[in-house]
């Protein structure tokens, strides 16, 4: 067991480090340099101080329909001379509280980000989700192990305003043809 999660947090490393340009990607959405879109500001909206209101399934991928409530904040600031962002996420939970990071590392040469979640209970990364945003929205993608199985992650940003975003997670167990939804963050501004 020790042995996979030193590989799933060297791969993790690796592939994170890759969007920043220290080792060379394996592979490459964009074709054409000149066609890439510059979105390193895309994630700006999100710097600052934010009131979190989270909706969480309890059960994914079961076909329950038991979701819990929970309340946090979330601080987000901007690092590497706007190259990346930290997002530090503070929520109450039933069993107390709970403690996140998110790193948001931007790709100038595939005009995409990535976003590693760490719960700071186990010091573990996720693996990142790669994506970029469309006409104001955000979808990212990765795929990950749950209950033993590989299943394909969406991360969605979406509703942005100055004062609002909603953060959306799902799953899906057929190659992406259907998705399940299981978090939902909706935040509102404290501060900038």
């Amino acid at each position: 067991m020790k042995n996979v999660l030193r590989i799933t947090f060297a791969l993790a490393v690796s592939i994170t480090l890759s969007t920043i340009g220290v080792f060379q990607p394996l592979y490459s959405f964009a074709q054409d340099p000149s066609a890439v879109r510059d979105g390193q500001h895309d994630f700006d909206f999100s710097a600052g101080k934010w009131k979190t209101h989270i909706s969480q399934l309890i059960h994914p991928l079961s076909h329950s329909n038991d979701w819990i409530k929970l309340e946090g904040e979330v601080t987000t600031r901007s690092i590497g001379g706007g190259k990346g962002l930290l997002e530090e996420i503070e929520v109450i939970n039933p069993s107390g509280r709970f403690n996140g990071i998110t790193l948001f590392l931007y790709n100038p040469k595939a005009g995409q980000w990535s976003q590693t979640f760490t719960n700071l209970s186990s010091g573990v990364p996720e693996i990142p989700k790669f994506g970029e945003f469309k006409d104001g929205v955000a979808e990212l993608y990765s795929t990950q192990t749950f209950n033993g199985r590989a299943v394909l992650v969406r991360g969605k940003w979406s509703n942005i305003t100055a004062n609002t975003h909603t953060y959306e997670e799902a799953f899906s167990e057929d190659g992406g043809k259907t998705w399940e939804t299981n978090f939902i963050a909706n935040e509102e501004r404290i501060s900038q």
